[in-house]
Order: structure tokens, then sequence, then C-alpha cells
């Protein structure tokens, strides 16, 4: 069973009742990210995801944290480019409990300041580690050189310096702005009755104040770049980006089915040419990443520097062939059955469905009809990702990055 409510101010709720399991997945989730940011702001939403965690008037953060594993409930949080969600699962026999302590830390943080001096080293060594990690900064870097340095193109952790002169009163100029009723949804999967979960969302969240919002533009372009960062380290890193669809065009099930083909598995066309049958590299594979106003198909590889040019020969090979070639129809039907299937599991899982549930209504404003979904997929048709791939892989729109003991930067020609 799915219900949703609209509460009076404007808080939309979502509850997906699955009879039979024996916890209930929680969340609040914000339309803000990195993608909504000025330069001024860069860093910001991670940064208040963090400090939500802090205190209240009430708790403690040890007192946030304490209480959740007194209840066996975990609780946590992320901030993506358009969307920061806070989440907890709880047992059924726990859950009021377990929203109590969410909707405490989401709506009265007050941002200690010893708490925020403590918490802004924590993320500067985030920020560091990010930097050590070569896949993370090769992709972040890739953002950078397919949107430059705004909206998509921002690392969700922001710069060193943003972080630490980061005030109080920013974090909570930045919250009145964003965490406001119409920009909120709160979302429930598991076994919980519709009428416990909209009752739980009305006590805690029904008096928020309505204050009128509308999400600031983003002004998207694609730049086609080439951003390259020299680090001795022992693998070299690589990826490319093409751009490709926003998420409510209907071309998507065939974009993602090519992918699944190209780069999702261990029978895709680049995992069994480039490390199976070639050895160059023991991670590659290929994802999508869809937004408001665009998206994008990347492919990655981490491999030897000395291999990085016979590594990105074998890839651009392979995606050449892909493009010239087409899928057979073996290869179609795989893909069309990974795509169901991922889709199928999902639903057995309170988290995903708790997150599938939430963004699909915080951004569509719509309720995801799973088999609305099942349709689109047994629908498609070889001809259909065939088109995929002829207006998915312009190797002259192509963004690149990479991250390595490398000489060069490489590079995708046509």
């Amino acid at each position: 069973m799915i219900k949703t409510r609209t509460l009076s101010n404007g808080t939309r709720v979502i509850v997906k009742q699955m009879e039979g399991l024996l916890s209930v997945t929680m969340g609040i989730l914000v339309g803000v990210g990195a993608a909504y940011e000025t330069d001024a702001e860069d860093g910001i939403s991670h940064f208040i995801e963090h400090m939500q965690f802090k205190g209240t008037p009430s708790r403690t953060a040890f007192e946030i944290s304490d209480a959740f594993d007194a209840l066996g409930a975990q609780v946590n949080a992320f901030t993506g480019k358009d969307m920061t969600c806070f989440y907890a699962k709880a047992t059924t026999d726990h859950t009021a409990e377990a929203f109590a302590l969410l909707a405490d830390l989401f709506l009265n943080a007050d941002f200690p300041e010893e708490e925020m001096k403590r918490e802004k080293g924590v993320v500067l060594e985030e920020i560091n580690m990010d930097e050590d990690s070569p896949e993370d900064l090769c992709i972040d870097l890739l953002s950078q050189a397919a949107f430059g340095k705004k909206n998509y193109g921002r690392n969700i952790l922001g710069p060193a310096e943003n972080v630490a002169r980061f005030t109080r009163e920013d974090l909570f100029a930045y919250k009145r702005a964003w965490y406001c009723p119409g920009n909120i949804v709160i979302s429930f999967a598991g076994n919980i009755a519709v009428e416990e979960a909209m009752a739980l969302a009305e006590r805690y969240f029904g008096g928020l104040a309505c204050v009128p919002f509308a999400p600031r533009p983003k002004d998207v372009t694609w730049s086609e770049g080439n951003v390259f960062k020299f680090k001795p380290i022992e693998q070299a890193h690589f990826a490319f980006a093409f751009p490709s669809l926003c998420r409510e065009d209907k071309m998507l099930p065939a974009v993602q089915v090519m992918n699944a083909i190209l780069g999702g598995g261990l029978s895709s066309r680049l995992f069994k040419r480039v490390r199976e049958e070639l050895g160059l590299a023991y991670s590659v594979y290929s994802y999508t990443s869809h937004y408001a106003e665009t998206g994008l198909v990347t492919v990655y590889a981490a491999v030897n520097p000395k291999k990085t040019e016979d590594a990105a020969a074998a890839v651009i090979e392979v995606l050449d062939a892909f493009k010239r070639e087409g899928v057979t129809e073996d290869e179609f039907a795989r893909g069309r059955e990974q795509l169901k299937s991922s889709s199928i599991f999902s639903q057995e899982n309170t988290s995903s469905q708790m997150l599938l549930y939430g963004r699909t209504l915080l951004y569509q404003n719509e309720v995801y009809d799973f088999e609305k979904r099942m349709e689109e997929i047994s629908s498609l048709r070889r001809a259909d990702v065939l088109d995929a791939i002829a207006a998915g892989l312009d190797f002259g729109r192509a963004a690149t990055a990479s991250v390595g003991n490398l000489k060069k930067p490489v590079t995708l020609h046509d």
C-alpha cells in the first residue's frame, strides 16, 4: 500500500507499507545540494548535513547517537548534487521513537560553536581523504570537466577555505532559505501503518512555518573539458563522460540498458575486453547519472600508469565498436533483464524503497509507479537501444579527466 499526503504547510509525506517485514526506514529529503550553491556557499549543504547531528536544545551530539544506539536503530545522512537526505532504520516497535530523534536533529539543530570548530576539522579531513582517493578525485574532476566549476560541476565537499570560514549564521540563513516545507519530503517504507506514519509526520512537521519556496535556477552548460591532475601514485585513473538524458526523458530506460551492456557488469563489453581479454585494468565500468536538466554516461578505468595509453586505446576501441556495431539481440535481452531485476530487487529493501519513493516525489512530485517502470522496460526493443547509442556516445562532446603519475592527460578522439 502506498499513500501520500501534503501537510497544511506544504510538507509532502509518502508511505509505502510493506507488511511481513520487521523494520521501517524513514527519511527526510530536502531538494538542496552542491548544484544550487554559489561560489561563496560551495560546500555549505554538506557542512550543514554534518552539523545537523551535533546537538539540539534537548540533546548533545553524543546523546543523539546514544539514543539511536539504545533503540538498536541506524541513522545516517548524505548530500548529493541536488538532494540532501537524513534517514534512520529501526525495528517496527521502535519506529516512533526513532522518528522523534530524527525529527529533533533535523528541525532543532542549534549548531553549537564548539561543535562547529570540531566538525570543521572533520570535514577538512574528509576533503583531504577525497584528495587521497584517486577514484573519487577523478570523478570529481570529470564533473568539473563536463560542467565547469558551477552547479553539477561542483565538488560536494566544497573547498577547504569555504568550510573554514562558515559561521553559525551562514548555516542558519542557508537552512532557512532551503529547509522549507515546500522543499521537504518525508518518506516511510516498511512495516508501518499508514495512519501511524502520517500521524508522526504531522506531529513533528505540521508546525513548520509555511513560507514561500522557489528553487534557485541553475545555469547548466556542457563544457567538453579535459582536466588532469598529476599524482605520484601506483595507478592511473581516467574517465570519459558523454552528455545524456534528464531524469524525466522517455528514452531513459533505453540508455540504462545501453549502459548495462557497455559497462554495467561482469559480462559487459568493457569488462570483457579491457580486463578479461587484455588484462589492462582491474577496475573498468560505466554508469549513468540523471538530473533535472541533463545527465551523463560515465566510463571509468584504473590502470598501471605504464599501460595507460594501451588501456585508453582499448576503452576507445570498445566505444567505437559499440557505436559502429550496436548490440546483438542476446546482449539486448540480457541488458533488459538486468534492468528489470535491479528494479525488482529494490522493491524488497526498505532503504531503497524509502529513497526511491521519496526522491520521485521530491523531484517530480509524483508517486513512483513500479508497474509502469516494468512496462517501460518490457516494451523496449533493440532499436531503442541502438538509438540511445547513436544519440548518447558523441566523441566530439566528451569530457575527460585523468589522475596519476602521467606525463600528459588522457584524451579521447573520434
